[in-house]
């Protein structure tokens, strides 16, 4: 729930996170992107095009909202596994279905998009550490549940 609503708060704010992590990687706006390489390079360019977005247009900054609304109404979803954790599994196996969906989507979306592909992994590894805590609660809940109904394992 933590990192979903992490990541549904700083999906607002492109912008300004991007100027700010420039800023820390010793990226000056005012030069084009090319003058850079490898990850100064990429960052350069994102905060090209999210700046040239918003001042032209700022209506695509709209999908990311919507993206952030998302991911805060997906973290509501997890109250009820809070609740009741054995009723509510089935959220846990959803977040541990979409963990693995992120790996297909960074990779092939990520290429068609020319993300490169170091950033890819990066957005990969989203998917994979979800799936740590949701696995752990996954199997605590099926303790409970065994426990519940009498059996052992």
């Amino acid at each position: 729930m933590v990192g979903l609503v992490i990541s549904g708060l700083t999906a607002f704010p492109l912008v300004a996170e991007v100027r700010i992590l420039g800023s820390i990687l010793g990226i000056d706006p005012a030069l084009p992107p090319e003058q850079y390489a490898g990850l100064q390079f990429w960052i350069a360019k994102v905060g090209v095009a999210l700046r040239e977005n918003d001042a032209r247009y700022p209506f695509i900054s709209y999908g990311t909202d919507w993206l952030a609304f998302a991911h805060l109404v997906i973290a509501v979803a997890f109250i009820g596994p809070l609740r009741d954790p054995v009723r509510n599994i089935w959220v846990v196996t959803f977040g541990l279905i979409a963990c693995a969906g992120v790996i297909p989507l960074a990779l092939i979306a990520g290429a068609v998009r020319e993300v490169p592909l170091y950033w890819r992994l990066i957005d990969c590894s989203f998917g994979v550490i979800g799936t740590i805590p949701l696995w752990l609660a996954r199997q605590n809940i099926l303790l409970l549940q065994n426990a519940g109904s009498g059996k052992s394992e």
